[in-house]
């Protein structure tokens, strides 16, 4: 016999629904977009259009700075977004790099040329890795070492400045080899760089800062390879500035949140 009474039927029949959980389209347009700048740079990268290969690398950073401000602005974050992002990342910045660098000048060092070229490769690995573990910790001023997007940046830039000069890459097998192993091993290091995730744009800004920003577009016009690469050897160089600034200082070096409420972080802070 049913024990269900008409009155139950009808709670039952009005309790709300969950929501079948989707995916978010527009914040993963930009990272599929994204991601296709990586895979565009390595088909160009084998067809030997180095130069596109290059411009495909930095179209994939540009896209990878805007999926997670399309999300937050439209509050749709999502742990599928954070994954796909990641493994967009790795190819875009990871893996697209490396086999770059390697087609256009260190394949000719042999073994020595690949070793290069997986080192940086298993560094972007490790470096986005420990990025995602480490987020709910790391002061968000900073970044724990190189981000991927600009150690590609290093590595890309480097092959589109050497290009537009008609420089051949056989002839820089061992200037791509210390590039690779600087932009691999400065993404695993401690070193704090700068993050700019403190910058808000949805505040108002003084006028300007509008007309440093034409400006600044203005000089990227003028040999946006060279520009655009002394740019990232600037900022590549600059965490290594505010490392030995906080030794100096007396100030901790390391970018883990110096919040002590947790007692499980105190150790962390040195």
């Amino acid at each position: 016999m049913d024990d269900n009474t008409p009155s139950d039927l009808a709670e039952l029949d009005a309790a709300p629904k969950k929501p079948r959980k989707g995916i978010y389209v527009l914040p993963n347009l930009f990272t599929l977009a994204a991601l296709f700048g990586g895979f565009y740079a390595i088909v160009m990268a084998i067809n030997g259009r180095f130069d596109l290969a290059a411009v495909g690398v930095f179209c994939a950073m540009v896209l990878d700075s805007l999926d997670g401000r399309v999300a937050r602005m439209t509050n749709t974050q999502s742990a599928f977004g954070e994954q796909m992002d990641s493994l967009s990342d790795m190819v875009s910045f990871g893996a697209a790099p490396a086999l770059i660098g390697y087609v256009w000048a260190l394949k000719g060092l042999g073994r020595w040329g690949w070793i290069a070229a997986f080192v940086y490769c298993a560094c972007a690995a490790l470096r986005l890795a420990r990025f995602n573990v480490n987020t709910a910790v790391v002061d968000k001023r900073y970044f724990q070492g190189l981000p991927s997007p600009a150690a590609a940046a290093l590595v890309a830039g480097f092959v589109w400045v050497a290009t537009d000069l008609g420089i051949v890459g056989t002839s820089m097998a061992w200037p791509m080899f210390v590039m690779c192993l600087f932009a691999g091993l400065t993404m695993v290091t401690n070193v704090p760089f700068y993050s700019f995730k403190d910058v808000h744009m949805k505040r108002s800004v003084p006028f300007v800062v509008i007309v440093l920003i034409a400006i600044g577009i203005a000089v990227i016009n003028i040999d946006p390879p060279i520009v655009m690469f002394g740019i990232f050897v600037i900022y590549g160089l600059s965490g290594y500035w505010i490392y030995f600034w906080r030794k100096t200082k007396g100030i901790p070096t390391s970018v883990i949140s110096t919040s002590t409420e947790e007692p499980e972080e105190r150790g962390l802070h040195k």
